[in-house]
């Protein structure tokens, strides 16, 4: 049965490094626990590690890390839907807005609960997904900042989710000008500037987030070391965080060319054939973990003479080569995981989930 695993350790070296280098730049931050798909196991991590902060974008799970720890802050990171505002106002302390008349909804059920909701009002930077448009930001937030038991501690803004816009100085200078343009007419000011996720880490390395911006997401970083600008690992962080482990069910020499007439297979994928292949033979082994688990382009074999030969829905078939390791049935396979893999992991009933060190 496929495992995935989180390292404790690595975990906690990546977020040393994330917490020295944001709190030499007077950079505060959240986690962004969205990925763990609100497993208690590893939300209890997160919190034993010191997090104070935890962004999700479900509800069901801000409830989770409310029940093991009152204390810490909860953020829903998108616009709330309006059927949930009464969860989302027991749960969160903190959620992303960008309409009015959620705004005066969330007001109203804050003060059916006799609870304060803090409210950070996205701007669109670019990426065209959540935010309100600049022109528009100040008589937005005239209309939301005396709503009751609502108060609206800052701006934020989302890039490279949907376009792949990327963050950079002369934006986050921009965000930063709308929270001043605000605090001066409204004399009024802001907690937050909230200049985005892990893409905008690298921009930290060089010393490009404006003073104004002090506060950031940060989770494929602190999960996977990533610089989202290169792709490559950020110099002194861990990659290997989150790992699987996929047992092999099947091992076999088979030929390389399949036999018969050609067409679609399940999932919509045609294969051409190389002429070269004709005659030859590989060993494949078959995993026990297909695509209603994991994407195989979200998968990188920790072995690299591996090659992934395909996938069904519970199938995933390795090429071995000569199998040169002499892999064997109920061997494991260990891959490291891309940030959209491991979501798909963590969210299927069908895969163990453990911690080790």
């Amino acid at each position: 049965m496929a495992e995935i695993s989180l390292s404790r350790k690595k975990l906690r070296h990546n977020y040393e490094v994330l917490q020295n280098l944001l709190k030499k730049n007077n950079i505060q931050w959240g986690i962004v626990s969205k990925l763990l798909c609100g497993n208690k196991i590893f939300l209890q991590e997160l919190i034993d590690m010191g997090a104070k902060e935890l962004h999700d974008s479900r509800i069901s799970n801000l409830k989770a890390i409310k029940q093991l720890d009152p204390s810490v802050q909860t953020v829903y990171i998108k616009p709330p839907p309006r059927r949930s505002i009464r969860s989302l106002v027991k749960y969160a302390d903190v959620s992303f807005n960008t309409d009015l008349h959620t705004l005066e909804l969330i007001s109203k059920e804050a003060v059916r609960q006799n609870k304060k909701h803090m409210a950070i009002i996205m701007v669109e930077m670019g990426d065209l997904r959540e935010g309100v448009m600049g022109e528009q930001l100040v008589d937005f937030y005239e209309k939301v900042f005396r709503l009751p038991n609502l108060e609206i501690i800052g701006l934020g803004t989302n890039l490279n989710c949907l376009y792949g816009v990327m963050p950079s100085h002369d934006k986050l200078v921009q965000l930063s000008l709308y929270s001043q343009i605000i605090e001066l007419r409204f004399n009024r000011k802001m907690k937050w500037i909230s200049g985005g996720s892990s893409v905008t880490i690298p921009l930290v390395f060089k010393s490009q987030i404006p003073v104004g911006v002090n506060h950031l997401r940060v989770g494929e970083t602190l999960f996977f070391g990533a610089n989202l600008f290169t792709g490559k690992t950020i110099k002194g962080m861990k990659d290997d965080v989150i790992t699987l482990q996929a047992e092999i069910i099947e091992l076999q020499e088979k030929p390389m060319v399949p036999e018969g007439v050609m067409q679609e297979n399940p999932s919509g994928d045609t294969y051409e054939i190389k002429n070269e292949d004709y005659g030859k033979t590989s060993f494949r082994a078959l995993l026990d973990v297909g695509l209603l688990d994991i994407t195989p382009d979200f998968l990188i074999p920790m072995d690299k003479n591996l090659k992934m030969a395909g996938a069904s829905s519970d199938i995933l078939v390795m090429d071995l080569g000569t199998n040169p390791k002499k892999y064997n049935v109920g061997d494991f396979i260990q891959f490291k995981l891309k940030y959209m893999g491991a979501l798909g992991l963590f969210n299927s009933d069908y895969v163990v989930k453990k911690v080790t060190d």
